[in-house]
């Protein structure tokens, strides 16, 4: 006959076995539901009316040293999509945020800043409307300045099951493409 720690490894191993395999099944059938809406590829939104607000700083937070002022952006926009395709029974939130693309001529590289975020914590919250928003964070470039350049935004979304891997994607949508103009005063 088997020994009491041998018949407490079986049990203790077979329950782990059908806990993977319920959990394997969950992330599958939460996955084949969000590839079913075709929402992962078909995400729509409208970004417009993109105003930059420009501004020079003094203090270090914003990118400035020794005094020298750095050039800050921030933009003022409207916002209007509908996410709300992305929830199912094994969604816990989605993460969505603004991003603008742009070249650094100097190095030749793509870089990307975030300029508005949010949490939507279900459904409810994911259809969202905005009108002449400020954006929430300033942004400025690292080696050099932003004006000038042309910044082309997207709205970005970043599913977060309460189990399985997480799932990015970009929402779709006309390019909106900015050119910053030069500083006008300090802010």
């Amino acid at each position: 006959m088997f020994s009491l720690s041998q018949r407490v490894q079986y049990i203790g191993n077979f329950s782990m076995t059908i806990g993977l395999v319920i959990i394997a099944l969950i992330i599958g059938s939460s996955h084949f539901d969000l590839f079913q809406k075709d929402i992962l590829r078909n995400s729509q939104a409208a970004i417009a009316n993109i105003k930059p607000i420009v501004g020079l700083r003094t203090s270090r937070f914003y990118g400035a040293s020794n005094g020298n002022p750095k050039e800050n952006t921030r933009i003022a926009f409207d916002l209007n999509t509908d996410l709300s395709g992305l929830f199912n029974w094994n969604t816990k939130q989605v993460f969505v945020y603004l991003t603008a693309e742009y070249n650094n001529t100097e190095k030749g590289t793509v870089n990307e800043v975030t300029f508005w975020d949010a949490i939507l914590p279900d459904a409810d919250h994911a259809i969202i409307k905005l009108e002449n928003a400020r954006s929430k964070y300033s942004v400025w470039d690292y080696a050099g300045d932003l004006s000038g350049k042309d910044l082309q935004f997207k709205l970005h979304w970043n599913v977060q099951p309460h189990i399985g891997p997480l799932m990015y994607g970009v929402a779709q949508g006309d390019d909106v493409i900015v050119n910053i103009p030069k500083p006008e005063s300090k802010v």
